[in-house]
């Protein structure tokens, strides 16, 4: 009736846990509240590592089990043997005790309880039982397994834990999960780092709020993905194709918009973009953030880096990124309007480079060009502005240690006087001459010195540039420069633009042209051969992974493809 239609229901809550709920209510509660989302499943997965088999497990051994050592199915009656504890929790599967996890680096966690029967069992009575599971995230996909033993001390796996659980009267398949595994306590972790220390530490900033300020959260060592992100957001091109686009492009979207690249940029520029997320004019202010997890997740799918959650490289990154918005602007030309090359995203950021190089002996020269997308500086600290004040620091630091003993080593870092590198110093360097030793020459035969200069053959539509303050030291590892170079908001590169082979200048001969000795100059990706030397085998394909880490090492963009492409001496 007209009256039924327009009852009004009146909703009403109540407290949970609520013993006057029925059972079947309460249980529909208890899923919904530990049920792992998408955001969750998808941090797991990307964070958790690959565990080796621990060479313990098949052949463990097991005291027989009774009645007093059976382990409770139900969780609250779980409790340390030793203090008394209800969490954090290590099963012995060799032996059936439970103990308290070891303590964490701030105090919080368990008191060692597990590890120290562990260590009773084999230094007194010598036996070896050294895997441990950890109660609370027993379930049918599994549970979390440390060896404690000295050869392997780290998370493993058992093949046989169904087994070895049931030697202990508990059934896998009726357990449910109730702590957080050690690969979600370890995402907690990086997301709850405080970055303060190396970015505005002890800086008054105000809050801001709007369209465009809206920042980015932390999903656990996501400062390459978000630095990238608040970087593209300002590109007028990118904004106008995707979010400009938005609802044509939501409005065309796949049933499962998860692995919809369009969708999901279009959905984060229009966050980062718009006032939508942005909350102003509020006493209890909060700066409005966001988390593209999806994006995140869809971008670095199948790579052997950025699907997992290890700190990376923002250069890498912005090109992978590059490589699948260029796939998915083919693939939805119609939907982007992008069907002309030239309006595809990453054509507008590509550039060439033309780079000259004169033999020192002859004088003759060669022009080669190259595509790039982003223009890598180098930072020379010998060209800071600041030189002499960072000298004085240093006299007066020298003198106060040896005055007084005192450790006040933290405080001088965070006090100290950075170096301040200009701009310009940084395109300086990227415009020297380089030179070039024990190089073969085409116009001479032999080997000798040459000259090399790099320009602009061309210029793009925006120039993406990267400020390198990474380096690898004397002992192979990578090292980052704490100076700063502060950014101009006007570039004039004119100067550096190429004109191309000048009147008056030899090219140098090809090969075809009979150089002394059939010696040819051949170059490939910053290579230099000989053609009457050629290299014994020809180079295999890369696998991106090994290309990827060696560069994550210090390791040159050129250098690493051909290091992880090129054969084995006896191969």
């Amino acid at each position: 009736s007209d009256d039924a239609s327009s009852e009004e229901v009146a909703l009403k809550s109540t407290p949970y846990p609520n013993p006057d709920l029925p059972i079947l209510v309460c249980d529909v509660c208890d899923s919904v509240i530990k049920h792992c989302g998408f955001h969750e499943t998808t941090e797991t997965a990307a964070w958790r590592e690959e565990l080796r088999e621990s060479r313990y497990a098949r052949d463990l051994k097991q005291e027989p089990a009774t009645e007093s050592t059976k382990i409770s199915p139900d969780p609250r009656d779980w409790r340390c043997l030793e203090s008394g504890e209800s969490t954090n929790l290590w099963l012995n599967l060799g032996t059936g005790h439970i103990g308290s996890g070891r303590q964490h680096w701030d105090g919080s966690g368990g008191n060692g309880a597990a590890l120290r029967h562990y260590e009773e069992m084999k230094n007194v009575h010598g036996k070896e039982f050294p895997l441990v599971v950890k109660l609370g995230t027993i379930s049918p996909s599994g549970a979390d397994v440390y060896s404690y033993a000295p050869d392997e001390d780290d998370m493993v796996t058992d093949p046989l834990l169904a087994e070895h659980l049931a030697h202990w009267g508990i059934n896998v398949m009726a357990m449910q999960k109730t702590e957080k595994s050690m690969v979600e306590l370890q995402i907690d972790l990086n997301k709850g780092f405080e970055f303060d220390k190396i970015t505005e530490a002890g800086a008054e900033l105000e809050p801001v709020s709007g369209a465009k300020r809206v920042g980015l959260k932390n999903m656990g060592n996501t400062c390459y993905v978000n630095s990238v992100l608040q970087v593209l957001k300002e590109v007028p091109f990118l904004d106008e194709t995707y979010r400009g686009n938005s609802e044509q492009i939501f409005n065309t979207a796949p049933a499962d918009p998860t692995g919809d690249f369009p969708t999901q940029f279009a959905k984060t520029l229009a966050a980062l973009n718009t006032d939508r997320y942005a909350r102003g004019g509020r006493e209890d202010f909060e700066t409005p953030t966001i988390a593209p997890r999806m994006f995140k997740q869809l971008v670095g799918k199948n790579h052997a880096e950025f699907s997992t959650g290890r700190q990376q490289d923002a250069v890498e990154y912005f090109q992978h990124l590059l490589e699948v918005m260029t796939r998915a602007e083919r693939k939805d030309a119609e939907r982007l309007g992008t069907k002309d090359d030239d309006k595809r995203s990453a054509r507008r950021f590509e550039f060439d480079v033309e780079e000259k190089t004169t033999c020192a002996v002859s004088g003759s020269v060669r022009y080669v060009k190259r595509r790039e997308n982003v223009l890598p500086l180098e930072v020379s600290v010998s060209s800071a502005t600041n030189l002499r004040e960072i000298e004085a620091e240093r006299d007066l630091k020298r003198q106060k240690t040896q005055g007084d003993g005192d450790d006040k080593d933290d405080k001088d870092d965070k006090d100290a006087i950075r170096p301040v590198v200009p701009f310009d110093a940084c395109l300086a360097t990227f415009a020297a001459d380089e030179t070039v030793t024990d190089w073969f020459s085409t116009a001479t035969g032999a080997k000798g010195k040459a000259t090399r200069r790099s320009r602009f053959a061309t210029f793009p539509e925006v120039l993406p540039v990267q400020v390198r303050r990474y380096y690898v030291a004397s002992d192979w590892t990578p090292k980052k420069l704490n100076v700063l170079v502060p950014m101009p908001e006007k570039i004039d590169l004119e100067a550096l633009r190429g004109a191309g082979i000048q009147p008056g200048e030899t090219p140098l001969p090809e090969a075809d042209d009979g150089a002394a000795g059939g010696g040819a100059f051949v170059e490939s990706g910053g290579q230099t051969v000989s053609a009457a030397h050629p290299p014994a085998a020809a180079p295999l394909d890369p696998d991106p992974a090994i290309v990827t880490q060696l560069v994550s090492m210090g390791f040159s963009e050129n250098g690493s493809p051909r290091a992880a492409g090129h054969p084995p001496p006896d191969a």
